[in-house]
């Protein structure tokens, strides 16, 4: 059958994610045959293991067929995930244009990350026109829906009045929202306005979980600063995280 077929056998995508989970080179073939029969989760599902190389050699350019599969099969991660491959460079040329139509069709879709996506590169003018104030707007649906980063970003045009009014206690807010929703820019935001209250015990708290889920180009930005803290206990953190 060929990618895309209409008939599907009888079988459960959700038994194969977690399959995955636990035997990926077991549910590899399982995955590949619901794929190729047409169930569209498994299409994604499979673009997702040549990604990672999970229970499959990785495979940069079977991902994106698979998602390229998915995603004209109408599965809203699946053209975020399309989007993500021609931002990156993976599996194809990086092309902008490309990632902005498709994260454009995944937010449409109502997929909070395409809609993060699709305003960062809005923001930043890559593929697009640049357009903050619609930027401005896809965080702000994102963040209704519970999407962390966006919660970040939205909280961080509150605080300067980005595109908006500043309203601090609005910002403050959504950086809470972003933190307790695990984003780990969000926790170091809301730590940082934790930190000008006087509340160090809460502030050392959050950058605590900051620093334990930040990203390598994220570290290497804070932990100079908190280095250079005059609060002892954020001093304390960096000496650990060194250790």
């Amino acid at each position: 059958m060929t990618p895309g077929s209409s008939l599907a056998p009888d079988t459960d995508v959700d038994d194969l994610a977690g399959r995955l989970r636990t035997t990926p080179e077991g549910a590899f073939g399982a995955v590949l045959e619901a794929a190729r029969a047409g169930q569209v989760p498994a299409q994604s599902l499979l673009a997702q293991m040549y990604m990672e190389g999970k229970g499959v050699a990785r495979d940069a350019e079977a991902a994106l067929l698979w998602y390229a599969v998915a995603a004209n099969n109408g599965d809203a991660m699946a053209m975020n995930m399309l989007g993500r491959c021609h931002e990156l460079g993976e599996g194809t040329a990086i092309d902008f244009v490309l990632a902005a139509t498709w994260y454009r069709r995944a937010a449409d879709s109502g997929l909070d990350w395409g809609m993060y996506n699709h305003a960062n590169l809005l923001a930043t003018g890559r593929g697009v026109a640049r357009d903050e104030a619609r930027a401005l707007e896809l965080y702000t649906r994102a963040a209704g829906l519970g999407h962390a980063k966006s919660m970040n970003l939205l909280a961080r045009h509150l605080e300067d009045g980005l595109e908006t009014g500043a309203d601090p206690q609005a910002a403050l807010d959504w950086y809470r929202r972003s933190a307790e929703a695990g984003d780990f820019r969000g926790q170091a935001n809301y730590a940082s306005i934790l930190l000008q209250k006087g509340e160090v015990a809460q502030a050392t708290h959050w950058l605590r979980q900051a620093l334990a889920h930040g990203s390598p180009s994220f570290m290497a930005h804070i932990v100079p600063e908190l280095a250079a803290s005059p609060h002892p206990q954020i001093r304390e953190l960096v000496s650990h995280q060194a250790s």
